[in-house]
């Protein structure tokens, strides 16, 4: 398989990046994870670590070359993160459980299937035109999928910020899992935080995306994002690739250009990642397996940790 790859964060007007992103492949797969640790949350940078850690550590023990059950992996590696999330606050005595969104792609056999918690997104886009794209975990958009507020009134709501899905929270993360998708050479796939699709229309990502190189498009998409937010921007992150399908060249991962990576003469068992590992250790109808109880239940629990967390921040 061939494709190529940019990967950018910008920290923003926050004083810590709580942002990770990172990729691995084998010779016939490749997993790409961005996480973004909740705000107001006592570590949620570490939560975001944990989590990309967990996932390319069972990714580069599970291909082999490739994921043989890629819905169970995906479901299991966000579970098994979650684990490792609540390992930690017990470790270290922490009076809150870090949390984190995320979002995950594996690509084999010219087939992308991906799974999210939160409000990190993925975009699949071909020739201008969003092909796919997750649902935000937030009481918004469950209210849009229902009918009850528009797409554009979404934009500007008082409660697009409430989610009620995530890593690290008391209640068990319940793992979105798109069907496959079919992937044809010059298709773009997308993983970003919220910091850059809240500022930026999906039609503009897609026309930056595929009117220009990844290489240009990726970096204009968080600048611009980053300066309509101003002074008060979040941390705003992406990792793209551009699926090419027939492996002509061979190359080796960057995270500060654009990279054409070819992965046909690897060695079946050799895995290349840029994610650092830990020791061992969508259709409109389908409405999210929450009920409007189990969201407002989710949404307080969330903010009273993010209260709590606060408090002791100040404190």
């Amino acid at each position: 398989m061939q494709f190529s790859v940019y990967q950018e964060s910008h920290i923003g007007g926050r004083k810590v990046n709580q942002d990770r992103m990172g990729y691995s492949f084998t010779r016939d797969a490749l997993l790409m994870v961005l996480a973004d640790g909740m705000g107001g949350h006592l570590q949620g940078e570490v939560a975001a670590e944990i989590t990309m850690r967990t996932m390319s550590a069972m990714f580069q023990a599970q291909a082999t070359p490739y994921v043989k059950k890629p819905e169970r992996f995906l479901e299991e590696a966000f579970m098994a993160a979650h684990h490792e999330i609540h390992r930690y606050r017990a470790a270290n005595n922490l009076p809150d459980t870090p949390r984190t969104t995320v979002v995950a792609c594996l690509v084999q056999h010219n087939c992308a299937i991906w799974a999210h918690c939160g409000d990190s997104r993925l975009y699949w886009i071909r020739r201008g035109q969003v092909l796919g794209r997750t649902r935000d975990h937030s009481h918004v958009e469950h209210m849009v999928v229902k009918g009850q507020v528009t797409p554009a009134e979404a934009l500007t709501h008082p409660d697009r910020n409430k989610l009620y899905n995530c890593l690290g929270a008391s209640a068990l993360p319940k793992v979105e899992v798109s069907r496959q998708a079919s992937l044809l050479p010059g298709d773009i796939l997308m993983l970003c935080s919220d910091g850059l699709w809240a500022m930026v229309e999906d039609d503009t990502i897609a026309h930056k995306l595929t009117s220009q190189t990844i290489v240009r498009g990726v970096p204009e998409l968080l600048t611009n994002a980053v300066n309509i937010a101003g002074a008060a921007s979040d941390n705003a992150t992406a990792l793209a690739i551009m699926w090419q399908g027939t492996p002509t060249t061979d190359a080796h991962p960057s995270t500060n250009m654009a990279t054409v990576i070819s992965t046909e003469m690897l060695p079946e068992n050799q895995v290349t990642t840029t994610i650092q590992t830990a020791p061992a250790g969508e259709a409109a109808a389908d409405i999210d397996a929450f009920d409007d109880d189990e969201i407002e239940k989710a949404i307080a629990e969330i903010r009273g940790a993010i209260e709590k967390s606060s408090q002791i921040l100040k404190g």
